[in-house]
């Protein structure tokens, strides 16, 4: 969840190092700092708060240096404070270390080191154990010896950046479930835990592989594996437009990502079919045999991935006839469901890195499950671990709360839902069509829409002050009621509970009194008569209804305080529609409340840990 970004090169690299964490700051974090190789000695600066805290820091030093590394961390152990901050160094400050990732063994080793070493520690994190046991093994001449060997003690999670002052013509990287790139530049080398941070700067990578060691210096960039045994690597050119990491002129990054969402679904569908009108998905390809043989079909993911996955659950029974299962990664990492060879698991995440995805992901492959993952990023960790990859096209998602990236893997979901059911062959010709029709429909109705979203501003503005709210919807509506809640809640801060309508009268009404806020989803037509019972139901308790549904349904929703309506579609693919306004609704409660919407407080965009 924190950021990475190391620079060794024949120009002073202060500014670029700077410059790289800024657009890792939507990954989210409390504090940031730097360390720099000059002149025979190591200068470490690192402050609580924003990167600009920082610079103001450094602004009349002057630092100059040709090697250094930088970090934005967000506190897992130990708060948020200067001390905690990034780089740590080890006893003889000589050596400094940034660390994305969970040292899981650091208090027994932190015993360890002070008991036999005497180290005297200046944090509560785990980063600068890590930075010690670098040190006891460093003879100053050998960093990358030194890393391997502290790493070979270590239980957990990390991306390390390493650096010292006795050989400042070298950084040590290495990987081990948490990410990390190398960046081949002009005039020296990077590493980076995320593509964007080096976007201005280069556009040929290596992508660091799991127990992998990298030495990076000026002119040379080396891999070595497990065994420290050298490997060569092929170049990832990226081939994102580094403009789509800029505000272009939108107020904040989560607007502008919501106004890409008919880029991003037109995107995602155009790529995936051929010139006849079929589904072709990234060179997958299952028979209709390995398709039926699945007995089990799981899909698993965190957050708004996850509701994404609900979706998938719903698509996939209905089109294709097979009974899915989805899960929280993190429950289902630790509940030893029934996996064998007839089993597909399907992992959705937007960075490809969530680390409980991954865990979940690894557990499954070794009880001899197909993988498949629908991921936003090329390359990354749960990509490179599957053996079928879908990827969205949404494009790099700055904004921690996630909009593009969902309705593109809701997009996705539906088209492996159509294609199972096509190669299966229980899904007719013309069902088949007419679900490539409306969701080939969805980018064109969305644009008009989002031409016309003052009215959700207008109900955001009656109901910002509002400490608490309530979603409720049937059908795929419960579903997206869970997202429209999880992205109010994320950036607005108010307490916020999302609920299936039926499920109402078994408790959750009690709450409701005079002036609580329901938000009401109401687009499944065949669902409208029961869904109205329930807005009538909070509306004679006092409720605030704020309703969302079809055009044409504005008759039945004559109970509602507001509403506003989406075009019309096949109710079974409102959902991509349907959540545009609860996006909207929470960015416009966010606004008026002062938020900071693009970057809230506690959350990260790429969730690395536990």
């Amino acid at each position: 969840m924190c950021g990475i970004v190391g620079y060794i090169a024949d120009e002073n690299v202060t500014g670029v190092i700077i410059e790289g964490l800024k657009k890792l700051e939507y990954r989210g974090y409390d504090s940031a700092g730097i360390a720099l190789c000059n002149d025979n000695n190591l200068l470490v600066r690192k402050k609580k708060g924003r990167i600009a805290n920082l610079e103001d820091l450094i602004r009349d030093e002057g630092l100059f240096s040709h090697t250094g590394i930088g970090h934005t961390r967000w506190a897992t152990h130990g708060e948020p404070s200067d001390r905690n901050s990034h780089p740590h160094t080890d006893m003889s400050g000589r050596i400094a270390v940034v660390h994305n990732g969970i040292i899981e063994n650091y208090a027994e080793l932190k015993e360890e080191l002070m008991a036999e070493h005497g180290s005297v520690f200046r944090s509560d994190t785990d980063t600068e154990v890590a930075a010690h046991l670098i040190g006891v093994y460093y003879d100053g001449s050998n960093l990358e010896d030194a890393v391997y060997q502290a790493t070979q003690k270590m239980r957990g999670a990390y991306a390390f950046g390493v650096i010292s002052a006795d050989e400042p013509d070298k950084i040590v990287a290495a990987r081990k479930d948490s990410p990390l790139i190398v960046g081949l530049g002009k005039r020296g080398n990077f590493i980076a835990s995320d593509i964007p941070a080096l976007l201005k700067y280069v556009r040929q990578i290596y992508l660091i592989e799991n127990n992998e060691l990298v030495v990076l210096k000026e002119n040379e960039v080396k891999i070595f594996n497990a065994d420290r045994e050298e490997v060569h690597r092929d170049v990832f050119n990226v081939t994102w437009d580094a403009d789509a990491a800029e505000k272009e002129g939108y107020d904040h990054f989560m607007l502008k990502e919501i106004h890409e969402q008919p880029s991003g679904i037109r995107d995602t569908l155009i790529r995936r079919l051929d010139e006849q009108g079929e589904i072709v998905l990234d060179g997958i390809d299952l028979t209709k045999e390995e398709i039926e043989k699945f007995d089990n079909v799981y899909i698993v993911a965190c957050g708004t991935a996850y509701h994404a996955g609900l979706i998938g659950k719903f698509a996939i029974e209905k089109l294709a006839h097979i009974h899915v299962e989805v899960d929280v990664a993190s429950e289902f990492r630790y509940r030893d469901p029934y996996i064998d060879e007839n089993t597909l698991f399907i992992a959705i995440s937007q960075s490809g890195e969530t680390l409980d995805t991954l865990g979940a992901l690894r557990m499954a492959k070794e009880k001899g499950a197909r993988i498949m993952s629908v991921v936003n990023v090329v390359g990354s960790s749960i990509a490179r671990e599957s053996d079928d990859v879908f990827y969205t096209w949404a494009g790099p998602e700055i904004a921690v709360a996630s909009t593009k990236a969902y309705t593109t893997q809701l997009v996705c979901m539906y088209l492996i839902a159509l294609y199972m059911g096509r190669k299966k062959e229980v899904l007719s010709d013309e069902l088949y069509h007419e679900y490539l029709e409306e969701l080939s429909a969805i980018p064109e109705k969305l644009e008009k829409y989002l031409k016309n979203q003052e009215q959700v501003e207008t109900v955001a503005s009656k109901l910002y002050q509002q400490d608490h709210a309530f979603f409720i919807g049937r059908g795929v509506d419960s579903a997206v009621a869970l997202e429209g809640s999880l992205k109010l809640k994320e950036i607005s801060y108010i307490n916020s509970f999302a609920i299936a309508a039926g499920e109402l009268k078994h408790g959750t009404i009690a709450l409701i009194e005079k002036g609580t806020p329901v938000i009401a989803l109401a687009t499944q037509q065949s669902l409208l008569e029961k869904t109205v019972s329930n807005i009538q139901e909070v509306k004679a308790r006092g409720a605030h209804v704020f309703a969302i549904a079809q055009e044409g349904c504005e008759e039945a929703l004559k109970d509602a305080d507001e509403f506003v309506v989406i075009p019309q579609c096949m109710d079974d693919v409102s959902p991509i529609l349907a959540i545009v306004p609860l996006q909207l609704f929470a960015y416009y409660i966010a606004r008026f409340r002062g938020c900071d919407i693009d970057k809230p407080k506690n959350l990260a965009k790429s969730v690395t840990v536990e």
